[in-house]
Parts: structure tokens; sequence; C-alpha cells
């Protein structure tokens, strides 16, 4: 501890962030300070920080690292990069970039479209969001979609159209795949109404359609007039259900939370222009270090873990409001504030209401916070009791909590795969989904590709101590049988293990259906499949995961026959990847051509230098 203490001596009095150390060099801890050897040297004072956790962060901080940032602003931007990079011990993570989703627009291309994508990068386009969840950002396009008739469909499909779709033929694109069905004026005019949707500002929007309309009714364009008002329509009724939450137009976003124990809810709710658009909730684990002895004791790092989050949300966000209030102050308040204004280029105020209708604001959003909570814990209740009693009903001797699912995937052998999806207290854990190329079985032997893919995981989980509660294949007897037999040479005898094998169509003597089976459930050491009711929430479960798991195999089936159909001779030359391959291929017009083409043609195509064009020739001149 004196070589720490010295070493804090040593920190310069400049803004900055300081990571604490363990004795292996692992990172505990991440913070920021406008005057790093004040901010340090807190830590160390014999009445301490006063936060609970800190009393077991310290006797473990062996070194201290600082890196020097010119204001407080960068230090906030450094500390949330290395926090997501690091993911320290005592440092509160919420989520991961991946976990939330945008809209990207990008206005240079010809025809553009909206596409969803999980990180914005600095690449020209515009970026709406981040949506919370998949299901949100769907639900946002499937309203786009119905107001503006823009493309929907991928670039390959939109390339090779011939004649216009039945999207065209209902009203819900204008056509641009067919030269002469629209302008890019007229699409670029959609695609500013979007935008303008997109950003809340719908008063805008209705303005600029209104004097379209008027326009096109002067110029007696009835028809084109009679859209453009269904259009305007439209957005009213949507405009209508958002409710005023304010007389004076301001974009706001509000923060609520909602604590009980561990468990923490952060509720946002969306307004633009005085109106509710929506809001979104996410539910978090406080780790254990953040959790103290008392009612109230949890309250005492909210300031921490807001001004993480808002730190983190903001981070990935592209629109940004007029003011943010919270429902108290947060670390580092002033940072952020300035940081938000410099990003959105105009003034952008985080507060704290104490009273009026901005007070009214936050506990509203306290209360939803509150709803979400009591929602996911009723979800989390059932979900409990569909796992006891699948546990009771299959005799198992552990609560499935984590359940291992596997499945094969192959015609008459060939592009063999098997897949692995994971869930965890009913719920998929996508993080822990496995794909497997089959690679020692030749032939259509299911059994043995079976055994091939769960010998590989759990050599692997045993290695790793990473066993699950319950192990499920996609079968009958038969494959059971295969999973009883690589779990005992591996001495694996912990995790349950159980078969599901599909209803089977059962028919009369002239072939006539009759009714379908039940779903069985086979178990080792038992004769007889244990069946469920077709209504059982316990079967519902089990067959959801088979689904799944069945699900994954195909798609990673279907993509490896994708890449066989579509395979060129180009990806069997060393150094040609799919970026100068598709430079070839626009450079030359076709395979045919490259292959014809001289060595001097290949080098004027941009990427290709001398040594690749040397060696596409020579593959193509082998004799």
């Amino acid at each position: 501890m004196i070589d720490i203490r010295t070493k804090i001596e040593q920190i310069p009095q400049h803004p900055g962030v300081y990571l604490m150390k363990n004795r292996e060099g692992t990172i505990l801890y991440v913070g920021k300070a406008k005057n790093l050897r004040n901010r340090v040297r807190s830590y160390f004072r014999q009445s301490g920080d006063g936060r609970y956790r800190i009393k077991f962060l310290i006797p473990a901080v062996h070194d201290i690292d600082v890196i020097i940032t010119d204001t407080e602003k960068e230090a906030l931007i450094l500390e949330n990069t290395l926090i997501k990079e690091h993911r320290p011990r005592y440092n509160v993570y919420f989520r991961d970039d991946k976990d939330y989703v945008h809209l990207r627009l990008d206005r240079r291309e010809p025809w553009p479209r909206l596409t969803v994508v999980r990180r914005p990068q600095p690449d020209g386009a515009l970026y709406f969001g981040p949506y919370a969840s998949s299901q949100a950002v769907r639900e946002t396009l499937r309203s786009i979609y119905k107001l503006f008739p823009i493309r929907s469909c991928s670039d390959t499909v939109f390339r090779n159209r011939t004649r216009p779709c039945l999207y065209y033929q209902i009203n819900r694109c204008v056509g641009p795949c067919i030269e002469g069905l629209t302008t890019p004026e007229e699409y670029r005019e959609l695609l500013d109404q979007v935008i303008l949707l997109l950003r809340g500002n719908s008063t805008e929007l209705l303005k600029r359609l209104k004097a379209q309309m008027h326009e096109a009714s002067e110029a007696l364009r009835f028809e084109e007039a009679g859209r453009i008002y269904r259009r305007i329509q439209a957005i009213e009724r949507t405009v209508e259900r958002q409710k005023v939450m304010s007389v004076h137009l301001r974009d706001q976003d509000v923060f609520g939370y909602y604590q009980e124990g561990g468990d923490l809810v952060i509720q946002r709710l969306v307004i633009r222009e005085g109106k509710l658009l929506g809001g979104d909730a996410e539910s978090f684990r406080l780790p254990a270090t953040f959790l103290t002895s008392g009612v109230h004791a949890e309250l005492e790092v909210l300031p921490e873990i807001l001004g993480s989050y808002l730190n983190q949300y903001y981070a990935q966000a592209t629109s940004l409001p007029q003011e943010v209030l919270l429902p108290c102050p947060i670390e580092e308040q002033d940072a952020l504030e300035a940081l938000l204004t410099e990003r959105r280029g105009h003034k952008v105020s985080l507060l704290v209401p104490q009273r009026g209708e901005k007070h009214q604001l936050v506990l509203m959003a306290n209360k939803n916070a509150r709803l979400a909570f009591q929602k996911s814990r009723e979800k989390k209740d059932s979900v409990e009791g569909v796992l006891e009693g699948l546990q009771q009903k299959l005799r198992l001797k552990h609560l499935p909590r984590r359940i291992e699912c596997f499945d094969i995937s192959n015609i008459m052998g060939t592009q063999a795969v098997g897949s692995m999806v994971t869930f965890q207290d009913g719920r998929p854990d996508k993080t822990r989904y496995r794909r497997f190329k089959v690679k020692t079985v030749r032939g259509a032997d299911d059994y043995a590709m079976m055994a091939e893919v769960l010998g590989r995981r759990y050599r692997r989980a045993l290695e790793e101590d990473d066993l699950p509660d319950l192990i499920m294949v996609d079968g009958g007897k038969g494959q059971l049988n295969i999973a009883l037999s690589v779990l005992w040479e591996l001495g694996i005898e912990e995790p349950d293990l159980i078969s599901i094998a599909k209803s089977r169509v059962q028919g009369n003597r002239k072939g006539k259906v009759v009714e379908r089976s039940e779903e069985r459930i086979f178990l080792p050491q038992r004769k007889n499949p244990v069946t469920f009711p077709s209504h059982s929430p316990l079967l519902h479960l089990l067959q959801q995961i088979r689904d799944e798991a069945h699900r994954f195999a195909i798609s990673y089936h279907k993509q490896l026959r994708r890449q066989d159909i579509f395979r060129s001779p180009l990806d069997e030359i060393p150094g040609i990847g799919e970026k100068r391959k598709q430079q070839l291929l626009r450079h030359f017009g076709s395979l045919k051509r490259i292959q014809e083409a001289s060595l001097e043609a290949l080098e004027e195509v941009e990427g290709i230098t001398r040594p690749l064009a040397e060696a596409i020739y020579t593959f193509f001149h082998k004799e």
C-alpha cells in the first residue's frame, strides 16, 4: 500500500481516467475525474470513499494507471470506451453496443432504403435510434412502409427486378426498380418525409404534406392529391394517439427507475414536440458488490448507476433532445451535459425537476418502471412454475434453468451441420448458441453426426466446467441412446438428458389420415415415452426449444448450400477475397472475360497488384 500511496502523489492534477488493477494486472475499476490526484487519493483516506463496494475494491488494488485527457468531456468518452472494452468487476456495465439496434439511411445511394444495423459507423449515412429491441425497430419499419411507399427490398432483389412487384401494385412502393415509374426527385421527397417522422417532427411533416396536397389539387392532379390526403390522415391518426405531455413543444427524454432488492428497472419516455411518442424499459440485476444491508441501502449508488447508464446509452444515441429529465442528480452531470450539447450542436439540459409539469413526467417514468418490473416478475414467476413442473414430471435431478438442445441437418449426408441452442430460465440465450460443421462422418448417418457434435461440445464443456442442467436432443430413442453413450464415454453424469420426438400422422388401412400422435419425450432408464396434453405449457416450452434448434440448424445448412452454389473459381485463388472478387467482376463483367484477360488488363483493376494479377493469370492458364 506504501507503493500505491507514493504513486498517488505522482499522479498529475489533470482531467483523465484512472484504472485500478489487481496483482495479476486485471483491471478492477475504471473511473474518471476532473482532478486525477485528488479523486484517486479520496479512495485511500481513512474516512474512505463511502460507497459500500469500495471497501471490497481497495484491498484488492495493487497498481493504478492513469490516462490524461485535455477535458472532462474527453475523460467521460474514454471512461465509457474502457468500461465497454474491459468490463471491470466493480463498474456497472449495462449492455453491449450490439444489443441496441438502429435504422440506417444512406442518402448518397441512387435509391436509398432503410436498413437495420447494430452499430452506427462514421460513414456519412443517417442513423436513427437506438431502439432497445429488434421488435421495436420492426414495428417502426412496418409503420413507415404503411405511410410512405419507399422500397423495402434488398439490393440484390432490387437490381434484378424486370417488372414491378406486388408492393407497387397495392401502392406500397413507388417502383424505383423500374425506370420511368418514379423520379429521383420524387423519391428524395418521400425520404425527407420519412426522416421528419423518424425525428419526431410531425408538425413540419404535416405542414409540408398539406402544401404538396394543395399544389397537386390546384394543378388538377387529383389522384396525387388524394394519395397525399390519405397519407396526411394516417399520420394525423398516429399523432392523435400520442398523448400531449407539454404545451411547450419541447423534445425531452424522461428517465425514471424502480428498484427492488438487486433488481433495477430504468424507464425512458420519449417526448418530441410535446407529444409522448413511446418509451422503453430495461431491466438489470445489480452486482452483489452494489448491494448492502438495509432497506434503502441500494439507493445510495443510484447517482453512479444512472450516470453510467446514461453515458453508455447516449454514446449510441443518434437523436438528442433539448432536455433530459432525471429522478436524481448523477455523477459528472455537468460533463455529460457539455458532451451532449457539443454533439447536438445546441444546448442540452440535464435537469432534476422538484415540482411542476416536469416533475410529474419523472413520476410518470417511475410509475412505468414499476409496472415494467411487475410485468417482468409475473413472467419470471410463470417460467419458474413451468421449470418446476418439468423437473417434477420428468423426474429431473436439477431444476432445468439452463437447457441445451441439439439438432442435425443435412441432405443425403451433404453439407451436414449440427446446431446447439441454449435456453436460460425459459428464454433463448443467443450468446451461447453454437453451430457445428460435421467433419468426420461420410454419408447420411444422423446417429454418427449427433455423436460427433455432442462429443465436440462436451469435451470442451468439461475443460471449461460449463455444463447445463438439461441436455435435450431432437429425435427418438435412438438419438437418446447415442447421447447417453457419448456422455458415458466422457464420464459426464451431472446433467439430465432427454430426447423429444415429433408427433406422427396416424392413418387407417386406406391411407386416410385419422389423427396425429402426441409429442413423445424419451428418458434414460424408461421404456415408454412421457407425453403431455397438447395445451400443456411444459410441452410448449420443450417444443419451442426443439423448434429453435431445428431453425438454427436449417439456417446454417442453407447458408452452406448457398455458398456452395455461388462458389466461384476465383475463391480458390490465394489473396482474392469477396471484395476483390466483386471488383474483378464489375470491371470485366463476367468470369469468362476474367479468364480471357491479359496480365496487363488484370493489373488495371483497382486493388489488383502485379503479384495478384500474375496469380490470377497463372490460375486460369495452368496448361
